[in-house]
């Protein structure tokens, strides 16, 4: 029975420090999005022109204005 408490216990502990690996790829992710939003959203618009689209505000505004405008 000692055993099997241990077991849960580092079955429980792995669960743990996988879920802290992911929140810390999410939240790099986020900040890395964050940075360079307004050049991907150029680079994304640019496209969307090349290929005949209307590319709209994708370049227009920047997020910093996006967000001060929620």
């Amino acid at each position: 029975m000692n055993h099997q408490n241990k077991h849960a216990k580092k079955s429980g502990q792995t669960m743990v420090e996988y879920i802290i690996i992911v929140v810390i790829v999410a939240i790099a992710a986020i900040a890395v999005f964050g940075v360079f939003s307004d050049r991907i959203r150029g680079m994304l618009g640019g496209a969307t022109e090349e290929l005949g689209g209307d590319s709209g505000t994708a370049t227009s505004e920047t997020s910093v204005s996006i967000m001060q405008g929620l």
